[in-house]
């Protein structure tokens, strides 16, 4: 199972970024994918999620309504709009062949590297 994160980089608030989490080596439908964002000092928390069949997401309340997940073919892609300063971090995205909360880090057997979002004038 590996996953490669990608589409971070530098934005000005209330710009947009598209992250994309791409899986090679194992059926891509038959695991949840879940992005999580851990900044500088913090914990890591989770961002959004998206069940192996794509019909039910999770999003965090500080993301929810900016953000939005979705799946297409081998890819999960995190669609960040209104980014603010808060959402600097480095974002992973990890996959799921189990069930669990798709809020829950502990609910993912696999991780992807991270990538940077940072969100400054």
């Amino acid at each position: 199972v590996q996953l490669q994160a990608s589409g971070g980089g530098l934005v000005q608030p209330g710009g947009s970024l598209r992250l994309s989490c791409r899986a090679s080596g194992f059926r891509f439908d038959d695991y949840a994918i879940g992005w999580f964002r851990q900044a500088p000092g913090k914990e890591r928390e989770g961002v959004s999620g998206i069940s192996s069949k794509g019909y039910s997401t999770y999003y965090a309340d500080s993301v929810r309504g900016r953000f939005t997940i979705s799946k297409e073919k081998d890819t999960v892609f995190l669609q960040m709009n209104s980014l603010k300063p808060e959402d600097t971090a480095i974002y992973y995205c990890a996959a799921s062949a189990g069930a669990g909360s798709l809020a829950d880090p502990k609910t993912y057997d696999s991780w992807g590297q991270g990538t940077q979002v940072t969100v400054s004038s």
